[in-house]
């Protein structure tokens, strides 16, 4: 049965503590404790027989407290009758204890108008149990206001399930106190206050005086506070304190916590005992550990007891179980199989899932089946689905739709969409929005945006100032950093770019590795360029190398050079070759000086 307070409080007597668990064989410091309460018990026993109406109080008191109702019922209702008020009280206790809940309320009700704050307390409580909120609330007050921890807390749960904005003030009053429950409840009430839509667990730091609360309710064995403490210390990168409240919280039964240990030890490298934390949470029902362990079994290829964990995530309600069985049946090609979970997790209201499963139906050819997919992830918030009806409507040729979407998916950080929304903007002509999507987007790691970001600025670049002697001065810019960030990732325009601006600095060395990288990869204007070089270093055989692959790749200048190298080694049929391809590949300048060489060339071999 649900005792109305605690022991302490409820015999209301300093001189009786709880006695604390002992094993079942007594030590010699536990024999004593148990003489020394047997003594005492005699000695109130005795003079409780003489008369003495506190004796018979505290007697019954430690009768109650043994669970011997009926020798206690005798003591507490002789010295209720002498007007004790604590017999009164614990009366009620062991009147409600054997079911008699009115006869006890009568009691309760005599100890509280006497000034019990106990027997207030409970009788508040009893109120409550039937409906009553009323005289629940007058009688918690009376018990809350006389300083009894249990009465405040007890009024401030009252107040909050009402809405009452008092309910703080009383769990903070509470929780003053020492009681753990209010120190909790009164942080979770200070997060709300913070992230009201997410009860404070959204990766918003709590207040600071939420985390006193958690970490005085922590600090008193409550096991959720410990876990939330964790949450708020890993969030500052306090991780050696934060897995130390984990494992504290962890080794209370808390599953969210030992499933936390286990992601706080993955990302230290230590995966076994990782496993270990995730095992355990997941065998008390943690859907998060159970994905966790598949998915750690996935990547160990161990796709049998990967799927096992899937649907023990599922079975524990945890929809991303259903989810991640879609993703380990696409990478095995299982695709009706995929599709089956996806639909699940999906209907599920699993936005990713969603996306997936319209993304698996695109593929196939079922691009109807697959568009209200991307729009129910899209609207559930998913940035990859935004970005995917972009494609869609793109390939439809709607641009208006398609940079609706792209905006959308940008505005949640989205880098390729930034970058289509930056290109739509140049071709309209607003550079500054332009501008402004582009740097997003490079600066989340798009080479292309990069590039373009680059030339954007490059095209506004006032020329370089001159030397006194004529000389030019080179200061580094913002567009030469833009170009190189895109050609360390690998951007062949950018490579090539670069190469020139070296080139124009003197330094060769650099340009050639640049044009070289640039053409490796399949650049024409790379490898156009690097021969460029090389001819003017001397080396002519080698750069006729480089302009070949450029020609064979449409470089039309790359033609007219290798004409005109072999022209001049005579090999006239060669050259003329090399010519008509020039002629056929233009642009107009390269033609027309082509085919004034071609026709040189024919009446030459003619002649």
């Amino acid at each position: 049965m649900d005792v109305m307070g605690d022991k302490g409080t409820l015999f209301e007597t300093g001189r009786f503590v709880q006695p604390s668990s002992r094993e079942d064989t007594d030590t010699p410091d536990e024999t004593g404790e148990i003489a020394d309460e047997a003594a005492e018990e005699l000695r109130q026993r005795l003079a409780a027989e003489a008369g003495d109406v506190e004796a018979m109080s505290v007697l019954g008191a430690m009768l109650l407290r043994r669970g011997d109702l009926d020798g206690a019922e005798s003591h507490l209702r002789a010295a209720t009758a002498a007007g004790d008020r604590a017999a009164a009280n614990n009366l009620g206790v062991l009147l409600h204890q054997r079911g008699y809940a009115e006869e006890a309320a009568g009691w309760w009700r005599i100890a509280a108008v006497a000034g019990s704050a106990a027997a207030a307390h409970a009788l508040g409580r009893h109120h409550r149990e039937r409906g009553d909120e009323p005289a629940a609330e007058y009688w918690l007050r009376q018990s809350a206001e006389q300083g009894h921890t249990l009465g405040a807390y007890a009024l401030a749960d009252l107040l909050e399930h009402r809405g009452d904005a008092a309910a703080e003030q009383w769990m903070r009053v509470a929780a003053e106190r020492g009681h753990r429950e209010a120190a909790y409840r009164l942080a979770r009430a200070l997060d709300r206050k913070v992230a009201p839509d997410a009860g404070g667990d959204n990766g918003v730091l709590a207040p600071a005086e939420a985390e006193q609360w958690y970490r005085q309710a922590a600090a008193r064995g409550h096991r959720r506070a410990a876990l939330h403490l964790g949450t708020i210390l890993e969030g500052r990168g306090e991780l050696k304190e934060a897995g130390r409240w984990y494992l504290t919280s962890a080794k209370d039964g808390e599953a969210r916590a030992a499933c936390a240990l286990g992601f706080l030890l993955r990302d230290a490298g230590d995966t076994e005992n990782a496993a270990v934390w995730w095992l355990r949470a997941a065998q008390d029902g943690d859907g998060n550990a159970a994905n966790a362990l598949g998915a750690l079994h996935a990547e160990r290829g161990e796709t049998q007891t990967a799927e096992r964990w899937y649907r023990a995530a599922m079975d524990a309600g945890d929809v991303n179980g259903a989810y991640n069985l879609g993703l380990l049946c696409a990478e095995q090609g299982r695709t009706p199989q995929a599709e089956q979970w996806y639909r699940q997790a999906a209907y599920a209201g699993h936005r990713e899932a969603a996306n997936a499963l319209a993304i698996l139906l695109l593929r196939g050819g079922d691009e109807k089946g697959a568009e209200p997919w991307f729009s129910k992830a899209a609207e559930a918030g998913s940035v990859d689905a935004a970005f995917n009806l972009g494609i869609l409507h793109a390939g439809r040729g709607d641009e208006k739709a398609a940079l609706g979407w792209y905006e959308r998916a940008a505005a949640a950080g989205h880098t390729e969409a930034a970058l289509q929304v930056g290109m739509a903007r140049l071709r309209e002509g607003d550079e500054q929005e332009a501008e402004r999507h582009l740097r997003c987007a490079a600066g989340g790691g798009s080479a292309e945006a990069a590039y373009r970001l680059a030339a954007l600025l490059d095209a506004r670049r006032p020329p370089e100032p001159a030397h006194e002697l004529g000389e030019p001065v080179h200061r580094r810019s913002e567009c030469e950093e833009w170009y190189e960030r895109a050609a360390t990732q690998g951007h062949r325009r950018a490579q090539v770019r670069v190469g020139m601006l070296a080139a124009a600095r003197g330094d060769v060395v650099e340009a050639a590795r640049w044009y070289r990288e640039a053409a490796e990869a399949g650049s024409r204007n790379g490898a156009f360029n690097l021969g460029l070089l090389l001819a003017r270093e001397g080396s002519e055989p080698e750069a006729a190398v480089w302009w070949t692959r450029a020609a064979d790749a449409g470089h039309g200048r790359a033609a007219l050079r290798l004409a005109l190298v072999y022209a001049r080694r005579g090999e006239l049929a060669e050259g003329q070759r090399w010519a008509d391809r020039a002629v056929s590949l233009g642009p107009a300048s390269v033609a027309e000086r082509a085919e004034r060489l071609r026709d040189a060339l024919r009446q030459e071999l003619s002649a």
